[in-house]
């Protein structure tokens, strides 16, 4: 199995909509990720992140195919030295090790190309899978905001998982 990051391309909606368009990642994304993902959603996120520069979302390629996103989110203001990292990963794909390579892949690029500090990512209290995933990439557990979320009817704490420029990466 080859895995890479790269940039998205128009010749990746119809691998975009395949994988995006299951309940089982919408249901860990923000209201933003809609459900079901339509060629319409694809064709509007292509284009969203087509002339970002530097590159800031980028496709996770398995064997030549787009399975999933990752992006870095450097913020703003007072936050400055911050980015918020995001993901997603086709349900086929899950338990097989790749997101981590591809939170490791990201953060070195993140701190090599943005003028920050700290990559934080903000998991559901109620995803294990992306708390563990974020602890295997050398993520550490730094906040618990309790009832901060609100999906699907239900309330649930928000997390907040840190990696900072000088931790070193685990050896995985």
């Amino acid at each position: 199995m080859e895995l890479k990051l790269r940039k998205w391309n128009k010749a990746d909606l119809n691998s975009l909509v395949k994988y995006a368009n299951n309940w089982n990642v919408a249901k860990w994304l923000t209201n933003g990720f809609p459900h079901p993902y339509t060629i319409e959603d694809g064709k509007a996120y292509l284009s969203m992140i087509a002339n970002d520069n530097p590159i800031k979302v980028f496709a996770i390629e398995v064997d030549g195919e787009a399975v999933g996103s990752i992006g870095i989110f450097p913020q703003s203001d007072i936050h400055e030295k911050s980015a918020e990292m995001g993901y997603w990963l086709a349900e086929e794909f899950w338990g097989q090790g790749i997101m981590t390579k591809a939170i490791q892949e990201i953060v070195a690029y993140g701190f090599s190309t943005f003028d920050i500090v700290r990559i934080f990512a903000r998991p559901f209290s109620t995803n294990l899978q992306s708390q563990r995933v974020l602890e295997k990439a050398g993520f550490v557990f730094e906040a618990r905001l309790k009832n901060a979320l609100f999906k699907n009817g239900e309330f649930m704490d928000e997390l907040i998982y840190v990696k900072l420029k000088n931790d070193k990466m685990p050896n995985r």
